[in-house]
């Protein structure tokens, strides 16, 4: 067996097995407010094009990172806010980490200066990941959204490149 994770950009064809471990995300109830998986077209049009990462292991995508924008105007451009996810079976092997060093490369190759992250606070395993590659916590929102009846916490998060200064 391969053990060796390839992080490649993904497209419209990889979008059933992406929008598959967008769905495990969706039903822990710590990883995203959203309720239900988005057509490609919705999720194509709110995600920046050359910052969309996969995650292949043995010939599966296991996991999968992307940035969108966080304002349309142009003072904002080269903020993002990051997207991550791995699917159950594949946890806890150092997935996330490959996929949001990757996507931090690319990022400041597209000319992304500052990157940001709004996670569920008690999501920790996410929050360590960020932090442990320079994000730093900014603070929270409290009872920034409700889930199935209960309010959430957000911890916010932001990196800011040390090559685009």
């Amino acid at each position: 067996m391969n053990t060796e994770i390839n992080i490649q950009p993904f497209n419209q064809s990889d979008w059933p097995d992406i929008a598959r471990i967008y769905k495990e995300g969706i039903e822990t109830g710590m990883a995203t407010f959203e309720t239900s998986i988005p057509t490609w077209r919705a999720w194509d049009n709110i995600h920046t094009k050359p910052c969309r990462l996969k995650a292949v292991l043995n010939a599966e995508i296991v996991g999968w990172a992307a940035l969108g924008p966080v304002s349309t105007r142009d003072v904002y451009r080269g903020v993002a806010e990051v997207s991550i996810y791995i699917t159950s079976k594949y946890r806890n092997l150092g997935i996330g980490k490959l996929l949001l060093e990757e996507l931090i490369e690319v990022s400041e190759k597209e000319g992304f200066w500052t990157l940001q992250a709004g996670i569920f606070s008690n999501n920790i395993a996410s929050i360590r990941l960020h932090t442990s590659l320079g994000f730093r916590i900014i603070g929270y929102r409290e009872k920034v959204g409700k889930l199935n009846q209960t309010w959430y916490d957000n911890t916010v998060l932001e990196r800011r490149s040390k090559k685009i200064i």
